[in-house]
């Protein structure tokens, strides 16, 4: 029987759940081409059309109040189906730990506000970055800078998910179907099970979608199917750190508790004997920021007994590191924990009560084999890099390589650290760097800061490229309130000693090293950018030790210099309540700035890491710029062009897997502007919004994306009202929580 209309079902599962009865809402279903739900046999039946001509079916059925996926199967046109999976149940875990504000936070907002106030507390504690609910005492020694230590065993909960799910609700959204079960607890955590299939996609989307009342919670989730049955040709398999394929057959004993692996791509894949399942996080939003990108083994496996398995996607408890470069064994074993090598910062997810967290993972159903899985699935992050676009060049800041010393040891220029092949593989142009931070003198008022950038412009030069280079930026962080970074178009010798010598002139002639900067304020330094052609940015703003910036200079001259060009684009905090990455800080920060100043203020994204190495996860934790270029300028020329385009907005932002080709406001003059862009993208799309604001407030216009085909391209044309509108900007989000956005145009 073909379930059609809207119309309310009660199917009778039986053998699945003896004499229970499941009410089937429809009301919201609309059948398509290609995408239909049906009952058949007792069980609830979804197809779709996939990749390729490949044809999919996920079927589903409620036993004992439990949602079991009854089987996952592929096929080629619809002939020999493919079974990848047979009675299958979701699980779900969710660990949790007490929310604080960080230490530097704290310092920063108290020499703002002179004390912390309750509300105070509350509000900024959702943008902390140093913080680890899981470290239990917490080690203050160890660079564990909460306040309001020690930490409690108590606030560590942890919680499996279970079902009371009686019904469910079916959804046509665009070219997509939802299938909602109702009932899930997870400890602290309540609310619903979710799958979600797209047209043209051989995508299943897994989560659970539940909500807290509980105040301060951080917490990480696990998220899988079990029940896989294990026969003879049965295994998974994946590409290992050093892109060597490796496999387990499910030969040894049965596991306790989920086995991590540190799969290439965040991708574990089950093969059959005929077709294969992938399985892996959402590619950027599954992360919450750290210090490094170490693979921590993101998937996992589970030999449950010896005719089943699980697997699925996962956070560890804890961080790994290494030393920053320079820093010695000793002094760094005094920033981790007495009984674990972690880093010192490992703050989880935010979830602010009442907000609903998606904790996704998805699946991949294939024909295929494993290999060609992989390259499927890969195809959705570009193979992990920022694919080239005509007309412009990947740009990536903000990075504490501590390359003077690092050479200095090596005792030779002629020295290639691996972070750099890191960039270059995954399509990286230019890349600013942010020594003199925590390596070398940077205070030094005179000789020894100038010899040591002297090696470091040297060394950036040797290391430069065709079709590469390496900036030696700086976060100097005095004068200017916060946090802050810069870019120079040429190396500038400067200093920024808390006062100059007596008799040191701002600008003077050295004989060695020419011109030479020796700034003492705010004034000085912008000085300098502006004979130098030079801009500068307010580094993580309102979180770190940047938390009340640039709120607190709004109104200072340098802040409404157009040499002042906005503020940093990273993913932190991460809530996974909100439709986009870095939603209430990052956003919040760049449209209240164009509200307060004159002229426009930009995000540049920005990475803010120490070292990293070839088998690190790099892709998924970083957002990057496409900054429009004819050509990149090589090391020796002068690199004006690319602060021009920074000083213009002439870039747009993506975590990778939405691109830009063109875009503009079309008619700014008139009464009724367009915002024109042209876009392509690989995950289905969720939405488009163009964002403006008058001044004071801002609005939105948010337009459904989710009849868009995946790996699809468009040109978006959007009217919006002129009216009082000061600036427009926009965006394009997609399913997965990936998404691009243009720098905010100032209307004449």
């Amino acid at each position: 029987m073909r379930v059609l209309g809207p119309l309310l079902c009660a199917v009778l599962f039986s053998g699945w759940a003896a004499g229970q009865t499941l009410n089937c809402n429809l009301e919201d279903y609309k059948p398509l081409e290609g995408l239909t739900a049906t009952v058949r046999e007792r069980v609830l039946e979804v197809k779709w059309r996939g990749e390729r001509d490949q044809q999919l079916r996920a079927e589903f059925a409620i036993q004992n109040g439990q949602p079991v996926v009854r089987e996952l199967a592929a096929s080629i046109n619809g002939a020999k189906w493919l079974v990848l999976g047979q009675g299958l149940t979701p699980e779900f875990q969710v660990t949790s730990g007490m929310r604080r504000l960080a230490m530097a936070q704290a310092q920063a907002l108290r020499s703002l506000h002179g004390t912390l106030t309750p509300d105070l507390v509350e509000r900024e504690k959702w943008n902390a970055f140093w913080d680890a609910p899981l470290s239990i005492p917490g080690n203050p020694r160890a660079g564990d800078s909460s306040i309001d230590l020690p930490r409690k065993p108590d606030e560590v909960r942890r919680a499996w998910a279970s079902y009371h799910a009686t019904s469910c609700q079916i959804k046509t959204e665009g070219t997509r179907l939802e299938v909602t079960f109702p009932g899930l607890e997870m400890g602290i955590f309540s609310g619903r099970l979710q799958f979600t299939v797209y047209r043209g996609s051989n995508l299943l989307r897994q989560e659970a979608i539940a909500r807290t009342e509980q105040p301060s919670v951080a917490y990480k989730y696990l998220a899988g199917l079990k029940g896989f049955p294990i026969g003879k040709d049965t295994r998974v398999v994946w590409c290992d750190v050093a892109r060597a394929w490796q496999e387990y057959d499910f030969g040894s004993a049965s596991n306790t508790d989920p086995v991590g692996f540190r799969a290439r791509n965040r991708l574990g894949i089950v093969e059959t004997g005929g077709g294969s399942l992938g399985f892996f996080p959402p590619p950027h939003k599954f992360f919450f920021a750290r210090e490094n990108e170490v693979n921590l083994g993101y998937v996992y496996y589970r030999k449950d007994g010896e005719n089943s398995f699980a697997i699925g996607v996962r956070q560890p408890d804890h961080g790994e590191g290494y030393n920053p470069y320079g820093i010695s064994d000793e002094v760094w074993d005094q920033r981790v924990t007495e009984s674990r090598a972690e880093t010192y910062n490992y703050a989880l997810y935010n979830a602010p009560p009442r907000t609903w967290q998606r904790m996704a993972v998805y699946f991949y159903l294939s024909t295929g084999s494993g290999r060609a899985t992989q390259q499927a699935v890969l195809a959705y992050t570009h193979d992990d890099v920022y694919k080239a676009m005509p007309g412009y060049k990947v740009l990536v800041s903000h990075f504490h390589m501590h390359l003077g010393e690092m050479l200095s040891d090596q005792g030779t220029f002629d020295y290639r650290p691996e972070w750099l092949q890191v960039f270059r593989a995954l399509g990286v142009n230019a890349v600013i760097l942010a020594d003199f931070h925590s390596d070398s003198h940077p205070d030094d008022p005179g000789p020894l800061r100038l010899k040591e950038q002297e090696v470091y412009f040297e060394a950036c030069r040797r290391l430069s490229d065709r079709d590469f280079l390496l900036i030696p930026g700086e976060e100097p962080n005095v004068f200017l309130g916060g946090h802050y970074m810069m870019f120079l178009p040429h190396p500038v010798f400067w200093t920024h000693a808390p006062t100059r010598s007596q008799g040191q002139l701002v600008m003077e002639s050295d004989p060695h090293f020419g011109k030479v900067y020796h700034a003492a304020s705010a004034g000085d330094v912008m000085e300098m950018l502006r004979r130098e052609q030079g801009v500068v940015w307010q580094a993580h703003p309102r979180t770190k030790s940047s938390a009340g910036y640039p709120d607190a200079v709004r109104d200072e001259d340098y802040f409404l210099s157009d040499r002042f060009i906005g503020a940093s684009y990273e993913s932190l905090p991460v809530d996974l309540s909100e439709d986009r990455l870095c939603e209430t800080r990052c956003f919040g920060t760049l449209d209240d700035m164009n509200n307060w100043a004159p002229t426009p203020k930009y995000m540049i994204a920005e990475g803010d890491t120490y070292q990293k190495y070839p088998d690190d996860e790099t892709y998924p934790q970083l957002a990057v710029n496409y900054v429009r270029l004819d050509r990149l300028p090589k090391f020796d020329e002068d690199s004006t062009s690319i602060g021009l385009a920074l000083q213009a907005g002439d870039f747009f932002v993506t975590t990778g897997e939405v691109l830009f080709r063109k875009w503009g406001v079309e008619g700014s003059g008139g009464p009724h502007p367009v915002y024109m862009a042209d876009v392509e993208w690989t995950f289905p799309l969720e939405f488009v919004e163009v964002i403006w604001g008058n001044g004071n407030t801002t609005d939105r216009k948010r337009i459904s994306a989710t009849g868009m085909a995946p790996f699809g391209n468009h040109e978006f044309r959007i009217p919006f009202a002129r009216g009082g509108h000061k600036w427009v900007r926009f965006a394009v989000w997609d399913s997965a929580g990936n998404g691009a956005f243009t720098q905010p145009v100032h209307l004449k």
